[in-house]
């Protein structure tokens, strides 16, 4: 293994220690416990937007915590939820007074530990609503969910619910929102490699050089199926189909297209998939509305990539163009 660390056992503090210097004008972090929040948090009268996971899948969640997304991330160990104690003081520092809108990721220490903080946060006066996010297409269970896994598609209800925030909605409102994206985003993976989480030193599965896992989940978790290696038209073929399939999504439908890699694919590689899935759009008389492409949701360094699309409609067209300024996304400012 090699990688850019210190003691495997402190990457996450020394991350976020990182995020602080570089970042003083966008956010701000707390050490003990662990979160981050935007830097002018809380902003009197508006939702708080808060969500966090296991650290490894960066620039998700911390990476888009400021005006128009997220007021607040908080990262756990690496691939581990964090505990319900830091969830509790990053929803304190981030409400306003018109509550906090908890997104989930659908896997099981995410949505326990959410819950348990919630509960507390609301036994001491905070209003707390949560939504979860299950995008992914490939499996309905696995070993870290109940139900499908959330992927990539968080990206998008992070975006467009802290929109709506940002724009003054309410709670309840926002929350509709958040549950409305979800409830129109698929996605779906394919890993090439994988990841090699610091603290374990070797990778989490074995898949050789000329395999690929289709449907793979941001862990590492298994997928629908491993198959021998493909063109990239055909892989985007079968993520593709599968992800239209499902919604079902249909002709005239506009949509935003984000092509994610996740870790160790490169940006080059990125367009080619992305090339070919808007030729696939045309094909089906999808609308190529909005798009998105890079290292959003990622695996530390796995080589892969995974597709999502949304079906918008006008609301949500006006949402994703509204100022958004974070550090892995900004535009509009």
């Amino acid at each position: 293994m090699k990688k850019l660390i210190g003691d495997p056992r402190a990457v996450v503090d020394e991350a976020v220690r990182g995020v602080a210097a570089a970042h003083p004008d966008l956010l701000r972090v707390s050490l003990d416990p662990v979160y981050i929040v935007r830097a002018d948090a809380p902003v009197s009268g508006k939702v708080g937007l808060v969500s966090g996971g296991g650290s490894g899948h960066e620039p998700l969640h911390g990476g888009f915590v400021g005006p128009g997304m997220l007021d607040g991330a908080v990262p756990g160990a690496v691939f581990t939820s964090p505990t319900p104690d830091p969830i509790v003081a990053a929803t304190k520092a981030v409400d306003g007074g018109a509550g906090v809108l908890h997104i989930v990721k659908n896997y099981t220490g995410d949505v326990l530990n959410f819950e348990t903080a919630a509960e507390l946060a609301e036994a001491e006066g905070v209003r707390v609503k949560a939504v979860v996010v299950d995008d992914d297409v490939a499996v309905k269970d696995s070993l870290y969910t109940a139900g499908r896994r959330g992927v990539a598609g968080t990206v998008l209800v992070e975006r467009l619910a802290g929109a709506a925030a940002e724009r003054g909605d309410d709670l309840d409102a926002v929350a509709a929102i958040a549950e409305r994206v979800n409830s129109r985003t698929r996605s779906m993976g394919v890993a090439l490699t994988a990841p090699v989480v610091p603290h374990v030193g070797t990778p989490s599965f074995d898949i050789g050089d000329d395999a690929i896992e289709i449907g793979i989940g941001i862990h590492g978790e298994p997928g629908r199926e491993r198959i021998p290696l493909e063109p990239v038209d055909a892989i985007v073929d079968r993520l593709l189909g599968a992800v239209i399939e499902d919604l079902p999504f249909e002709s005239g439908d506009r949509v935003l297209l984000l092509v994610n890699g996740m870790g160790g694919t490169p940006l080059i590689e990125l367009y080619i998939a992305f090339r070919r899935a808007a030729e696939v759009l045309a094909e089906r008389g999808l609308e190529l509305t909005r798009s998105l492409v890079g290292n959003y949701v990622t695996s530390l360094e796995m080589q892969g990539m995974s597709i999502t699309l949304l079906q918008l409609d006008d609301e949500l067209v006006e949402l994703w163009d509204a100022p958004v300024q974070t550090v892995a996304l900004r535009w509009g400012r």
